[in-house]
């Protein structure tokens, strides 16, 4: 899979980590009749991210995308075609009954037979093929860095800025009560991490928008990393293996672990094992929560809302069972 070199990291990761789909569409190509496809409406330009303007519908009415089903359905866009990996994702497990699953990547052919006025994608290497079929708009991963600027960039695709705005405004309701409940049982100087264990046993820390319920501590909650995470993961926009000699120098006061092992044993019971992970003072303070990969890898607002609870209240529950 070609990628932007912003993401080429992330994406190493997210193969190795989230389990991209298999299936393969080399050698397809468009049916000759592609451009029955493309909207003969009005249109408006866009701004690319890359700068290039593109003309795309006026109002988009079937989108096709590959990564950002969530993001286009949290602002009421009519999304026909999504990418597989989508499919996995509880939050929008709903919305996703009456949307075509077109591979990962994507099949052109069934691309196609969708009829889309507008195909968004996250991975430019099908841009050629599937730009044959409607206007293409490639958004890279990480353009969007949290809820508010996801909303207002897919808000404007989709030109439903008054539902993102709508969105935005519950959104933040359900955050600013998340956050009270939780500053109620957590010290003003407590620090978070989210880390992630795979079937492999590598082990790694992240940083506030890769996902794992990052946007939700350290953006919705407003909670604090430690000053390792912070400046060496968090600022930088990067994540980072940990060898398990240094895992306490990235030590929070609160750990959140994703156990990651879609096709092998976990290695939690190994890890848990180790004399340093026993000396970890989240361990002996009871702050450790493992936590379910499907559940907390996605990012989309959708996602995103629906993890503010879910993460409040852990930390709220074991506040009140570790006092007892």
């Amino acid at each position: 899979m070609k990628v932007p070199v912003i993401f080429s990291s992330f994406l190493a990761t997210v193969l190795l980590l989230g389990g991209c789909g298999t299936s393969s569409n080399e050698g397809e190509e468009p049916s000759d009749n592609q451009n029955d496809a493309t909207t003969s409406g009005e249109t408006r330009a866009f701004t690319a991210p890359n700068g290039e303007e593109i003309n795309i519908p006026e109002n988009p009415e079937r989108i096709v995308t590959d990564f950002y089903a969530g993001e286009f359905l949290a602002v009421g866009a009519n999304v026909v075609g999504a990418g597989s990996w989508s499919f996995s994702n509880p939050f929008i497990e709903e919305e996703l009954k009456n949307i075509k699953d077109v591979g990962d990547p994507i099949h052109t052919e069934e691309v196609l037979a969708l009829e889309p006025d507008l195909i968004v994608v996250m991975d430019e290497e099908q841009y050629e093929k599937l730009s044959q079929i409607a206007p293409t708009v490639v958004i890279p991963y990480n353009t969007a860095k949290n809820v508010e600027e996801s909303l207002q960039l897919f808000g404007e695709l989709a030109n439903a800025e008054a539902e993102a705005a709508q969105f935005l405004d519950s959104f933040n309701e359900e955050a600013e009560a998340a956050r009270a409940r939780v500053q109620e049982v957590v010290e003003d100087d407590a620090t978070f991490g989210i880390y992630e264990l795979t079937d492999k046993g590598d082990f790694w820390v992240f940083n506030d928008n890769a996902g794992r319920g990052g946007q939700v501590i350290y953006n919705a909650l407003g909670l604090k990393a430690p000053k390792a995470i912070d400046e060496e993961v968090i600022k930088t926009g990067e994540m980072k293996q940990l060898s398990t000699e240094v895992i306490p120098d990235y030590a929070a006061d609160y750990m959140f672990i994703t156990d990651y092992h879609p096709e092998g044993d976990s290695k939690l019971p190994e890890m848990e094992s180790s004399p340093i992970w026993q000396g970890l003072e989240a361990v002996k303070n009871n702050r450790v929560f493992i936590n379910d990969f499907d559940t907390f890898y996605p990012y989309d607002p959708i996602s995103v809302r629906g993890q503010i609870d879910l993460i409040a209240d852990m930390i709220v529950e074991r506040a009140e069972n570790n006092s007892q």
